[in-house]
């Protein structure tokens, strides 16, 4: 569903919208950070997958990466910015607008109703 948000409603983050980047985003906010191996096996995500999608959140200001050592080998952590938390919350306001419209228009067609916008 492509359809502009009605006004005052949140619209669907594009940054986040696809469901590996959705998963990695709502992974973060249930923690305040996460080892870069944790996150890749809990999204069941490759290396390379994590590193781009942790590029481009952090290139919008959605998470940070910090880098670090653990004894000699070196480690990454990744966390969720008050932005990314901000960002997560307005998409699922707007997933749960698009389902509301959907079961309203439902029930308005099963009533014999013409859906309303």
């Amino acid at each position: 569903m492509t359809a502009a948000p009605a006004p005052g409603q949140p619209a669907v983050d594009a940054a986040i919208n696809h469901p590996t980047r959705l998963a990695v985003v709502a992974f973060l906010s249930a923690c305040d950070e996460a080892e870069f191996a944790t996150v890749r096996d809990s999204c069941q995500v490759s290396d390379s997958v994590l590193s781009k999608i942790a590029s481009a959140l952090d290139g919008i200001g959605y998470l940070t990466v910090r880098k670090g050592y653990v004894g000699k080998r070196p480690r990454t952590w990744l966390s969720l910015t008050p932005e990314g938390h901000q960002a997560l919350a307005l998409h699922i306001a707007a997933l749960q607008g698009i389902a509301a419209t959907a079961r309203r228009a439902g029930a308005e067609a099963e009533a014999g109703a013409a859906p309303t916008p």
